[in-house]
């Protein structure tokens, strides 16, 4: 069983926003340091955002403004808000608790008019 299950990606234009959803399946996302990647077609997994347990987000330098991670323990829930979505945005993207090595399937999120 995937530890997480990522879930709210689809299509947006150009502009639009988009939550996407990390919901505990085989594990918890309480008290635990979080992280959001995506991978995007024809390149390498990258690092988006880390989330502490404290509330303390640090951002890669791309998406700084633009998106915000939360989460709701009550609900064994992570979340990434993101806004002003643009075509270089387009990845499959998945979370994960860091210092582990197993991904989901991911959702995909498309940026295009």
């Amino acid at each position: 069983q995937v530890p997480f299950v990522e879930s709210g990606g689809g299509l947006v234009q150009p502009g639009g926003s988009l939550r996407l959803s990390c919901a505990g399946a085989g594990d918890s996302v309480s008290d635990e340091i979080m992280t959001w990647h995506r991978q995007a077609p024809g390149k390498a997994r990258e690092w988006v955002a880390t989330h502490f347990p404290g509330g303390a987000t640090f951002y890669t330098d791309s998406v700084k403004g633009r998106f915000t991670v939360s989460r709701d323990e009550a609900k064994n829930t992570m979340y990434l808000e993101m806004n002003s979505l643009q075509p270089e945005d387009t990845a499959v993207y998945y979370c994960q608790k860091h210092g582990t090595s197993t991904w989901g399937q991911g959702t995909q999120v498309t940026v295009s008019s």
